[in-house]
């Protein structure tokens, strides 16, 4: 991944506010999902999915362009797993609630981290 185009402080400040939005809505989905009754509506992760596929060519070649890979990488991983780990719910109630205990509190885990690299102006490295 190439990281040596420079944006102007007015598009690299979007991309950042559209960062800032984006962990923003992973955050509330993702405390919501280990929150007992705190469940947020998956609207708001698809609305971040959906923005940050929109937005990743923006910023390709950047800094910000592995933000973009990391959030959609999550939400990818995250949907792939609770959805292997459905039937437990089905079949096992108790190991279902901790295989997506487990899951959600990985997925905060990547929110945080991706977040605080992006405060800090930090690409992620995978």
């Amino acid at each position: 991944m190439r990281q040596d185009v420079t944006l102007s402080p007015e598009r690299e400040g979007s991309l950042m506010t559209i960062g800032h939005i984006s962990y923003l809505l992973h955050t509330i989905v993702a405390v919501g999902a280990v929150m007992p009754g705190m469940q947020a509506s998956v609207a708001l992760l698809l609305v971040a999915f959906i923005v940050d596929l929109v937005k990743r060519d923006e910023a390709r070649g950047t800094w910000q362009e592995s933000h973009f890979s990391w959030r959609i990488r999550t939400v990818l991983w995250a949907t792939g797993l609770y959805l292997v780990t459905a039937p437990m719910w089905l079949l096992f109630l108790v190991p279902g609630w901790i295989a997506w205990g487990l899951i959600s509190l990985w997925f905060l885990y990547r929110v945080v981290r991706g977040w605080v690299n992006l405060n800090n102006r930090r690409p992620m490295h995978v």
